[in-house]
């Protein structure tokens, strides 16, 4: 099991001041199960490189401490013979020598540069082998949003798995870097060597704070890393909603109250249209209201969008979005995937022609209705693209919401609210008035009665 951390920083040999390990000297620590040996096969004014390799003692994982479970289901004891993939494959093993080995490094400490610490330096770390359960897909899922280019080089099989050396790069901080690395290490092997105490949310929040709460899969990492059941992954999950405030956006989006719309829905509201603009080949995607950028940080994590442009009307919210996105933090070349425009959606914007696919995932219904035309001119004929998803919510489902008194809106800044049908007949109409098809369907867990509370049509230009 490796991990080598590369930098091109000038002089790169600061990266020993950033580990706090002399770039001259092989140093072995031991650990319980097994030893560390970190070294550097390159220590160069404009390139050096360090090595966390670990050897992992087979005899001693078979007689030491029981494994935890996949499922969360008790545990599957130790592995059964001493031939097996422990000692090799990316895991929570992983996180342990960094803690131990790298522990200044992880917490941002050093007594001797610590304007470093804080320094965003190129980076490229390269680990493995990788035995993911869902592979490179899962790959792609937690480590795009944050900004890393990936690069992945196949190994071969591990049983139904592949197994691959991952490359991440980028600039950011090493700190950053190893916090990534600590958490999501055991996240894709999904399999802990120890069994998990009430301190792990702890040490999960503690290691996820500035990063996890913002991250669109942050309930799969969850639930992934905290795998003795979902009691555990809810009360982490609660804790990390209290992180994830944010001020509340100018129009058109605004933060609708819980206990109409929970955070679940939410999220899969984005999941679904993220989804649906993946299926449907394009390589190029406008988000037509983007707000914070939730839905932005989804198709970051698609690998064959190569054009992604964000609008709103807001210049705060946008703000917010390259903050919770870490535009300043990615790549040159995820920047130059990701562009943010304040665009009004009722105006003909040259800048919004020529794309595959828009999304406008709860926006329409911040639009007055009189401005509807100018929105459709504007979507359908000028900006014309081949497939545009529409979420909104579903007024029928109100029924269901006790607080809402008969005909109040779900949120004060909604401007409409259709029923299944009205939403049904303006798709019908828009369609034929600008050569579209459409597709209706509903998000959510739907009412016998009053249907999904999210309704959804899926346009394609005919």
């Amino acid at each position: 099991m490796l991990l080598s951390i590369t930098t091109t920083h000038r002089p790169a040999t600061d990266l020993g001041y950033l580990l706090a390990k002399h770039p001259d000297r092989l140093q072995t620590f031991d650990l319980s199960f097994g030893s560390a040996h970190i070294f550097y096969p390159e220590a160069k004014q404009d390139r050096c490189t360090a090595v966390l390799m670990l050897d992992l003692d087979p005899v001693s994982l078979v007689r030491g401490r029981p494994m935890a479970g996949r499922n969360g289901e008790g545990a599957t004891g130790p592995p059964a013979t001493y031939v097996n993939d422990r000692p090799y494959v990316t895991s929570s093993f992983l996180s342990v020598a960094i803690s131990k080995v790298l522990g200044s490094a992880l917490g941002g400490r050093t007594t001797t540069r610590p304007d470093l610490v804080t320094a965003a330096l190129p980076f490229s770390v390269t680990f493995g082998p990788v035995c993911a359960r869902g592979g490179q897909t899962v790959i792609d899922r937690l480590f795009l949003p944050m900004g890393y280019d990936i690069t992945t080089e196949a190994l071969g099989e591990d049983g139904a798995r592949h197994c691959w050396m991952v490359t991440l790069s980028g600039v950011v901080r090493l700190q950053d870097l190893l916090l990534h690395l600590y958490v999501l290490a055991p996240v894709l092997d999904d399999r802990k060597h120890y069994w998990l105490a009430e301190d792990e949310i702890e040490k999960l929040l503690r290691h996820g704070e500035g990063w996890l709460a913002a991250h669109p899969d942050r309930e799969f990492i969850t639930r992934r890393y905290l795998q003795r059941g979902p009691g555990m992954a809810r009360a982490a999950l609660a804790r990390l909603a209290e992180l994830d405030e944010a001020p509340a956006p100018a129009e058109p989006e605004a933060a609708e109250p819980p206990e109409v719309t929970p955070k679940k829905l939410h999220d899969q509201r984005h999941e679904i249209v993220a989804h649906m603009i993946r299926d449907s080949g394009a390589t190029s995607v406008l988000d037509l209201g983007c707000g914070e950028g939730r839905l932005l940080a989804l198709l970051l994590g698609i690998p064959g969008l190569t054009k992604i442009v964000g609008t709103d009307i807001s210049l705060q919210t946008l703000e917010i979005a390259r903050d919770r996105l870490h535009v300043d933090r990615m790549t040159e070349r995820q920047r130059e995937r990701l562009m943010l425009l304040q665009s009004a959606l009722t105006y003909r914007d040259r800048r919004l022609a020529g794309f595959d696919a828009a999304a406008l995932a709860e926006v329409i219904e911040h639009i007055d209705p009189q401005r509807l035309p100018a929105f459709e001119q504007t979507v359908f004929r000028h900006a014309r693209p081949k497939t545009v998803v529409v979420t909104t919510p579903n007024r029928d489902w109100n029924a269901t919401i006790p607080a809402l008194a008969d005909g109040q809106l779900r949120h004060r800044d909604h401007r409409l609210e259709w029923t299944r049908n009205e939403f049904a007949d303006w798709t019908a109409r828009v369609a034929e008035s600008f050569g579209y098809t459409a597709e209706l369907s509903g998000i959510g867990d739907s009412h016998e009665t009053h249907g999904a509370p999210t309704q959804m049509a899926v346009f394609q230009c005919a």
